[in-house]
């Protein structure tokens, strides 16, 4: 069976995240950047497929092969090693440090956002004819998109910003279920229909995805969405990352390893106690004799 059951995943992912610890510095640029641009290719055509049809789901339901093609690539999303890395620091393996932690998310987001960006200039060049003509309808739909995600917010205050969390937390719970899913089986197949579940439903149900964000927002600006640069970074980009990090870590991650990693002591079953029965004295014996 290709099926790997939960205690058998949770030690892959734990060597997963130490692996990530250790990688080489030009390596985990290299699988960031090709991580975040084709990611930020997938939202592309997930916009265009909704414009053109009208429908929403559609894009939905197309938009994980993005995420499956990289993550069989063997390229790293920040949303994936927010989940991952921690755990081999839980797991106290050798050498991971704090330090060693914060670098990889480090070098994973610059790479994440140096694709998504160059992506995002690709397709504002396409949407313009090299910024000849105005915004063709998907990219005048990305401008709202971004204008509605970051003043959007802005315009409900701290209820506005509570919102803007919760919904990169439950974006990255699933997120990164899709990522340990990929675990549960060793068939290509099984890891592709594993995947795509939760990365559906984290789109559909717009949740706050800070890579698929990095895309979003700089081919906003570049196609003249009314926001700014400080309204994406503070309306938007930081509360998501943040957020993201909550989801991956608490619902994904500690969860997981707390149950499947370290579980508890099984309760010890109580001491059998057998019960004396003392035949009453036959009282018409005694009394004969």
């Amino acid at each position: 069976m290709s099926y790997v059951t939960p205690k058998d995943f949770v030690t892959k992912m734990i060597d997963a995240g130490e692996a990530k610890v250790f990688m080489a510095t030009r390596d985990t640029l290299i699988r960031a950047f090709m991580a975040g641009a084709i990611l930020a290719l997938a939202a592309a055509f997930a916009v265009t497929v909704t414009v053109q049809t009208g429908q929403p789901i559609v894009g939905a339901l197309l938009f994980p092969v993005g995420f499956c093609l990289l993550y069989l690539l063997g390229f790293d999303l920040l949303t994936g090693v927010f989940t991952l890395v921690p755990l081999a620091l839980f797991d106290r393996r050798r050498g991971v440090t704090v330090r060693g932690m914060l670098r990889n998310w480090g070098l994973v987001f610059i790479g994440n956002f140096a694709g998504a960006f160059t992506v995002a200039v690709m397709m504002a060049v396409i949407f313009t004819y090299a910024f000849s003509l105005p915004p063709n309808e998907v990219g005048q739909a990305i401008g709202s998109i971004g204008e509605g995600r970051t003043v959007g917010y802005a315009d409900h205050g701290a209820a506005g910003m509570l919102t803007l969390f919760l919904r990169a937390v439950l974006c990255n719970w699933m997120v990164s279920t899709g990522v340990v899913a990929a675990m549960m089986s060793t068939s290509v197949s099984g890891k592709v229909i594993a995947m795509w579940m939760p990365i559906l439903l984290f789109f559909y149900m717009g949740f706050e995805h800070s890579i698929v964000n990095m895309f979003l927002f700089p081919s906003g600006l570049l196609l003249g969405g009314d926001f700014s640069v400080g309204d994406y970074l503070v309306w938007n980009e930081v509360p998501t990352v943040l957020g993201n990090l909550v989801g991956g870590v608490t619902f994904v991650g500690l969860t997981l390893y707390a149950t499947h990693a370290r579980t508890a002591a099984p309760r010890t079953p109580a001491p059998l106690v057998r019960e004396t029965i003392v035949a009453p004295a036959d009282t018409a014996t005694v009394g004969s004799r």
